[in-house]
């Protein structure tokens, strides 16, 4: 990173206390709440039992912050300082992620989620200073038993000073076998703000997002943008078992225009992708399979 001034060293410098801070906490996958997510995806009547697979990265839905209101910064997220380090960069967004999947996940199951503050590392890119948490979330039900693990990158930036670059039009690794088209609109943003509890204003407040933080329009979550993308892959190929996934922001998206979900499968590998409307790339995912069948696995449609 480029040399500070010694205050700002010192702030920064500060910022390491929060590396292994931890929090943990327990969540009941709840039928309703995934209900809820199948219908602001436009899934037809899911048949939900106690049983029923859960799709991934639907565990994004449990485990959500819920601040009070007097710990809620302006911008709408839960104020920093708590369990996240008190980065002084106004922007804050979920960069990607790495998951490990031990085993399913169904609705009913009794999780804790045990996470921890990895790592803080301040950087400097091409649209100004820039500082990478890395936190760790591990999964686990009955007697820490573990189901899953992700490493989870949230990037921290400054107002950009002009325009960001121009990105060239995107070629994928493999030939494009599925695609859809996605008409994002301010209700699905807003019911994936309700069914994660995020208060995040980029997503639904239009004032908010145009005149406080430079955006074009409400942004389109990172993590719905890759729920999507998995979406995708399954409704081409049924409850296949991931074995981990990894993806990662590379633009955002916003609610002015359609964009498209991609994907394609190479053996045990999918590949998946988010286009802009220009057909440059927003967001890459890629899946490694347990299995080269398609057969499904138990538990009910979602």
């Amino acid at each position: 990173m480029t040399v500070k001034p010694a205050a700002e060293k010192s702030q920064f410098d500060e910022l390491q206390k929060w590396v292994g801070r931890t929090q943990e906490s327990s969540d009941l996958v709840s039928a309703k709440v995934v209900a809820k997510m199948a219908a602001a995806l436009d899934h037809q009547n899911p048949q939900l039992t106690e049983a029923s697979f859960l799709p991934l990265p639907w565990h994004w839905l449990f485990f959500t912050p819920t601040p009070q209101a007097s710990a809620t910064g302006q911008d709408g997220h839960p104020k920093t300082g708590g369990f996240l380090p008190p980065v002084p960069l106004p922007r804050r967004m979920w960069a990607g992620s790495k998951v490990e999947c031990h085993q399913p996940l169904h609705v009913g199951d009794q999780l804790t989620c045990k996470s921890t503050v990895e790592s803080v590392v301040p950087k400097s890119g091409r649209q100004g200073e820039l500082v990478f948490v890395s936190v760790a979330h591990r999964l686990f039900k009955g007697k820490q038993e573990p189901v899953l693990t992700e490493i989870q990158d949230i990037v921290y930036r400054a107002m950009p000073t002009g325009p960001a670059p121009v990105a060239p039009e995107y070629t994928p690794e493999l030939g494009l076998q599925w695609s859809k088209t996605i008409t994002p609109d301010p209700v699905l943003l807003f019911r994936y703000s309700a069914l994660t509890f995020n208060g995040h204003r980029i997503h639904y407040d239009r004032n908010w997002a145009v005149e406080a933080e430079g955006y074009p329009g409400l942004v389109v979550h990172g993590p719905l943008v890759a729920s999507l993308l998995l979406d995708l892959m399954y409704s081409n190929l049924g409850q296949v078992e991931i074995a981990r996934f990894k993806f990662r922001g590379v633009q955002p998206l916003f609610d002015l225009e359609p964009f498209t979900v991609n994907g394609a499968r190479d053996g045990n590998t999918v590949k998946l992708w988010a286009l802009t409307p220009e057909n440059q790339l927003a967001m890459s995912l890629e899946v490694e399979l347990k299995s080269e069948t398609n057969k499904a696995l138990p538990g009910g449609q979602v």
